[in-house]
């Protein structure tokens, strides 16, 4: 909590006389407040609507707009709601106060005050307001985290779902018999992989170190051909792959851009069932490489567009939804992608489709980057 010494926070102290306003400012000011001051309850309203403060000292009788009729307003906004108000009255009545209380108020101060007694009263409320207020981010931060990891253990558990499903209708082909077990225990170790990275600190040291490390992009190409290939097979569609013979390292852990690259696939499945998808990857900017992953399904609308890469967006024609999709995928894969120097987006695809580029720094400098404009071959799938 704040302490006289060392106090930090934004008060806005509301008070119609202007001695008892530079009074309060140049006591709170000298022990680490920000401090603002407003002579009557209208114009203070504004400010608040402006700016919340961490606290507000609120003269109980002025003029006009009085103390309780401000406080009326307050607790008439939702975002002022939680706001604490303690009020500084002369008035010694027991029933005024109770009002007081009855009204919202947290505390009062009667006026003339002691400066040490409202010094610590203003101490203990902004100290208070301050740890609810990072108990309420701690919270807010471990829910993200659990929606990060319910998202992205979605698609491995859906590739365990889609192979033990062919192997217990006992339809499947011999020969594809060993296919499907190792899809079932590459998925499992993802699935593991990513419980394991969201455990891990979220703090600068471990993005950094993310950076730090490296990845071919032929092998994630071919991971996800590897992966998906057989799932479109049995859709009747293609996966298609192609890259450059030289495809370089860029700087990701490998595991992230698969997880990035699953969420694109995955939505490919999901919102263009009947088409062929291609995955290629090409140079980008000078030092950057492009995965290209695309579908020749009905796009993306461009009244939508401008939302795509929003939290818990919803596409309008995902009407086929089973109700479980959080709406995280491709909000999570951008930031990812933007935390480690590249960029994310969608362009229409010639022809008809929808396009999704990733652009990722390339790490080996002596990898040779092809020209933008040139047609990478033809990759087995």
């Amino acid at each position: 909590m704040p302490n006289s010494a060392n106090a930090s926070g934004r008060i806005l102290v509301v008070d119609d006389q202007p001695a008892n306003l530079r009074v309060v400012s140049s006591l709170l000011s000298r022990h680490g407040y920000e401090v603002q001051t407003a002579p009557d309850g209208a114009e203070a309203l504004a400010m608040l609507e402006a700016r919340q403060p961490d606290l507000l000292l609120l003269d109980m009788l002025m003029p006009n707009m009085d103390g309780f009729a401000l406080l009326g307003e307050i607790k008439q906004n939702p975002d002022l709601l939680r706001l604490p108000v303690v009020f500084l009255t002369v008035a010694q009545d027991r029933e005024l106060l109770l009002r007081a209380f009855d009204s919202g108020a947290v505390d009062y101060v009667t006026k003339p005050f002691m400066p040490e007694e409202l010094l610590a009263r203003v101490n203990a409320h902004v100290g208070l307001k301050q740890t609810r207020d990072r108990l309420e981010r701690i919270a807010r931060e471990r829910q993200e985290l659990v929606n990060l990891v319910a998202h992205d253990l979605k698609n491995p558990l859906s590739s365990i779902w889609f192979a033990s499903d062919m192997l217990v209708k006992n339809e499947t082909k011999p020969e594809r018999i060993p296919r499907y077990h190792k899809m079932i225990h590459e998925s499992a170790e993802d699935a593991l992989g990513y419980i394991r990275r969201y455990l891990e600190t979220q703090d600068t040291s471990r993005k950094a170190a993310e950076a730090a490390q490296s990845t071919g992009l032929r092998d994630v190409l071919d991971w996800i051909v590897a992966r998906y290939a057989m799932q479109f097979e049995d859709r009747g569609v293609q996966l298609q792959a192609r890259a450059p013979d030289a495809a370089p390292m860029v700087a990701i852990d490998g595991l992230v851009l698969r997880q990035v690259a699953e969420n694109l696939i995955t939505n490919a499945i999901k919102y263009a069932p009947d088409s062929n998808v291609d995955i290629s990857l090409r140079g980008g900017g000078v030092g950057f490489w492009q995965l290209l992953v695309e579908d020749r399904g009905p796009g993306i609308a461009r009244d939508q567009q401008h939302a795509l890469f929003r939290p818990f967006q919803r596409l309008a024609h995902a009407g086929k939804d089973d109700g479980r999709s959080s709406g995280l995928g491709l909000s999570l894969a951008k930031q990812i992608i933007v935390d480690l120097g590249g960029q994310l987006w969608y362009e229409d695809r010639e022809g008809g489709g929808a396009r999704f580029i990733i652009e990722l720094p390339q790490m080996s400098a002596e990898t040779e980057r092809p020209a933008a404009n040139d047609d990478p071959q033809d990759a087995p799938a």
